[in-house]
């Protein structure tokens, strides 16, 4: 019964999660736009997310995805226009962590509704 009543929430808080770390990956892109040869981080979380709705799993809850058990990868594209191999786009990651940001707002605001409805029901709807 509690795992139905919490559903929702361990789901807010697994992607909570992930943009946090998504958050940290993009910072970690922003402070190496200089670094020669650096390549560009980013993180698989919806990629994992969409896999577990298709096969059903998702039903269970997101029992193994967090933002620590997501892939971050490196994005080997030849995109670079720099001599010196690094293919970070400081405007294109700024955009990237804007919405993450807007993302972490969303959530932050979907679990605090998720906590206030259990607290009404705690309460006995008062």
């Amino acid at each position: 019964m509690l795992d139905k009543l919490f559903f929702q929430s361990r789901n807010l808080e697994k992607a909570l999660d992930a943009t946090w770390t998504r958050n940290d990956v993009i910072s970690q892109n922003v402070a190496n736009v200089d670094t020669p040869g650096y390549k560009r981080k980013t993180l698989k979380f919806e990629e994992f997310l969409n896999a577990e709705t298709r096969t059903g799993k998702i039903d269970r809850g997101l029992t193994g995805l967090s933002g620590n058990d997501s892939v971050v990868t490196e994005d080997n594209a030849a995109t670079s226009y720099r001599i010196d191999g690094n293919n970070v786009d400081i405007e294109s990651e700024m955009a990237l962590m804007a919405m993450n940001n807007l993302k972490y707002s969303f959530l932050v605001q979907k679990i605090t509704g998720e906590f206030s409805k259990l607290r009404t029901v705690i309460r006995g709807g008062k």
